[in-house]
């Protein structure tokens, strides 16, 4: 027998070791249709309770929040503004800045946030607090002017 003529010997399968995928083709569906809740990530679900919360305070301001863009990132800049030196900010109101083409901007941070609360009533009581804190500090107002219901300190 020549050497192309040899047996190849099959490599040893482990015990218990399954492939997914044995033949290739890809998962055959999705693993949660979308027609159930779990189809949502945390961060779809984060961003609607923001997006319900800005709706309600637009409700009330529509005039002064008219142009306001309002955002959700993951965490805050490495670089904390003056005032924030010893604490983690849950948001932020950046002003306007015309030349630049800028509008306001309030901007809530998901992740310090999510780190606070223990559940989806809470989530959203804190966002609505964070959010009513910075629209007060950008229209010069006290919070309890925002949102007669505000629930701070």
């Amino acid at each position: 027998m020549s050497e192309s003529e040899l047996p190849v010997p099959a490599l040893p399968r482990r015990r218990g070791a399954r492939r997914r995928d044995r033949r290739g083709r890809g998962l055959r569906g999705p693993l949660v249709p979308p027609t159930l809740p779990a189809w949502r990530t945390r961060a779809d679900k984060f961003d609607d309770t923001v997006l319900r919360c800005v709706r309600r305070l637009e409700k009330r301001w529509p005039k002064e929040l008219a142009g306001v863009e309002f955002a959700v990132e993951e965490v805050p800049p490495s670089d904390p503004a003056p005032w924030e030196h010893r604490t983690v900010a849950l948001g932020r109101y950046f002003p306007a800045d015309p030349p630049a083409g800028l509008t306001h901007r309030i901007v809530v941070y998901r992740r310090p946030v999510l780190a606070r609360v223990e559940d989806a009533e809470e989530t959203e009581m804190l966002v609505r607090i964070v959010l009513v804190e910075q629209v007060a500090g950008m229209l010069g107002r006290s919070p309890e002017d925002i949102d007669p219901e505000y629930l701070g300190d």
